[in-house]
């Protein structure tokens, strides 16, 4: 991962661990009651602010929590996604380090974000910090929740060269179109 800070590699880790917590991973569309698609750029301003995309304010209510995500980039969930989400943090099994690891990753940087008039919300430097944003982002729809990625991070992620081999990984994880 180029961009970002991703302390001891947690985006490997999660990677290589996320079978053992399969429930946590797979959130059942239809139980997301909202569907976030799209892709939208944004400067973040002066003060670490980002435009949200006002059909995503408009999913997301009046308060959402932004948290790290996988992949080096940042997640934000409309409040009755994260309690479901927070929600399967708390029943991982507290006697695993692996799972203790995952939860506080998730919830240590999690913070509450209100948007302003503009539709602007302040991403916290610590979360600034691990998504290497500066400057440009890129805000996706990402099913249940939204995602805010560096614009550079985001190019790195996004690009399909091979759409057989694309089409072969969605069928693996049984995904046929």
């Amino acid at each position: 991962m180029k961009s970002g800070k991703d302390p001891g590699n947690l985006t490997a880790f999660f990677r290589g661990k996320w079978h053992d917590f399969p429930q946590l991973i797979q959130i059942p569309m239809e139980d997301a009651g909202r569907m976030f698609v799209g892709e939208y750029n944004h400067s973040i301003d002066s003060k670490g602010r980002v435009t949200i995309p006002s059909k995503f304010r408009e999913a997301l209510g009046e308060h959402f929590t932004v948290t790290k995500g996988l992949d080096g980039c940042l997640w934000v969930y409309p409040q009755e996604e994260w309690e479901k989400f927070s929600e399967k943090l708390a029943a991982l099994p507290i006697a695993k380090k692996d799972a203790r690891n995952f939860a506080r990753f998730f919830l240590a940087g999690a913070s509450e974000a209100e948007p302003d008039k503009m539709g602007r919300v302040l991403i916290p430097q610590v979360l600034r910090d691990y998504a290497g944003l500066e400057g440009e982002a890129v805000v996706i729809g990402a099913g249940s929740r939204a995602e805010i990625w560096s614009k550079s991070a985001w190019a790195e992620v996004s690009t399909f060269d091979d759409v057989d081999e694309l089409a072969e990984k969605m069928s693996e994880i049984g995904i046929e179109i």
